[in-house]
């Protein structure tokens, strides 16, 4: 049985989203049919618009969403209907050669749902990072469904789902940031906000929020930034290694995605220290930059892919921490909205006047 829903429809590169019916099959073998209650607008939505990940158009948008279990197929355990789930884009295969030497988070085989949802006419969809959550029923791997507490809200799980975790994992995973260090973020949006926010939660002393709009600056600065630096009043380098003593930061998150920011991570940095790059760039970005000072200023240059995180093991301990008041989730969401305002929604956050719009059922 096929399941009829209103989705948002990516037609075509660069054309506004459209709402359509979405035929959702009954799950499968390995599968889950998840009732969807609460899904973030994500900039990597407005990628997939933009053309800028694929052009497997049409695409089910929306990726960052959390919901109640429907139904499940043959052979899933550990998963029945009625559990409350964050959806994750990076379902581990645990047979790889990064799962079988202990590092699943870097999984090179994850997988999604077999079956494939359609329009009524039977066109097939792509779904947004495997999981197309703009609709309030979507079909997935099961191993896309990590289970956490139903006392957290859905609008707020739901930004685990990926750019909070994006986030927050650059600086706890990726970055690995310590008790005392000092780090800078440069671009304060959805992501660079949580990369604030885990700097702080990790023990950091000194967290140093770098961006272009005071409006996002003051965001950080309510998630644990100590210092705040406006780049386009002076030189973010010099003000990043004033605040540390004239030395940069141990550790420098750039969560833009541009050379231009990037150059700026790379010198803003302690000698030794470490930058992650968690801002995803377009493919026709260059980098250019001198070997010597790659060599010369040791450390490390690490990219960040969905902040290295491990859904069964991060987004249980993250909720636990957010219903024990120590981990403010709630702050990212700006506003929830009705699955005919991803439009719009779209503008805001390309104004910077978002940290998360959200989606609710």
């Amino acid at each position: 049985m096929a399941h009829e829903v209103t989705g948002v429809i990516a037609r075509g590169k660069g054309a506004p989203v459209e709402l359509a019916t979405v035929l959702v099959p009954d799950p499968g073998p390995g599968e889950a049919l998840v009732q969807v209650q609460a899904c973030g607008v994500c900039h990597t939505d407005l990628h997939y618009r933009e053309g800028g990940i694929g052009a497997d158009f049409p695409y089910l948008l929306g990726h960052e969403a959390a919901g109640v279990v429907e139904a499940v197929g043959d052979g899933v355990t550990g998963l029945a209907p009625g559990d409350f789930v964050i959806l994750n884009w990076r379902a581990v295969c645990g047979q790889c050669r990064a799962c079988r030497r202990g590092e699943p988070w870097y999984c090179f085989a994850t997988h999604n749902a077999t079956q494939k949802m359609t329009l009524a006419d039977g066109t097939v969809l792509s779904p947004a990072l495997g999981i197309g959550a703009f609709a309030a029923k979507t079909l997935v791997a099961a191993g896309q469904c990590t289970k956490v507490s139903p006392l957290v809200r859905p609008e707020v799980a739901g930004l685990l789902g990926c750019g909070v975790m994006a986030g927050l994992g650059a600086a706890l995973n990726t970055g690995q940031v310590g008790r005392g260090d000092s780090v800078a973020v440069i671009g304060c949006g959805g992501v660079g906000c949580a990369a604030v926010l885990g700097a702080s939660l990790a023990g950091a002393t000194t967290v140093i929020a770098v961006d272009i709009d005071d409006r996002k600056l003051e965001w950080a600065a309510g998630l644990g930034a100590t210092h705040m630096v406006n780049s386009l009043r002076g030189d973010p380098v010099e003000q990043i290694r004033a605040l540390t003593g004239g030395n940069g930061a141990d550790v420098v998150i750039e969560a833009v995605g541009r050379p231009e920011t990037y150059r700026q991570a790379f010198y803003a940095r302690d000698l030794a220290g470490t930058v992650v790059l968690v801002g995803v760039p377009t493919p026709e970005m260059k980098l250019e930059l001198p070997l010597l000072d790659v060599f010369g200023r040791g450390g490390a240059l690490k990219s960040s892919w969905y902040g290295d995180c491990l859904p069964d093991r991060d987004f249980p301990m993250l909720t636990d921490l957010h219903l024990a008041g120590r981990l403010p989730l709630e702050k990212f969401v700006t506003e929830t909205i009705p699955v005919d305002g991803v439009e719009e929604a779209f503008a805001k956050m390309q104004r910077g006047e978002v940290l998360r719009s959200v989606v609710t059922f």
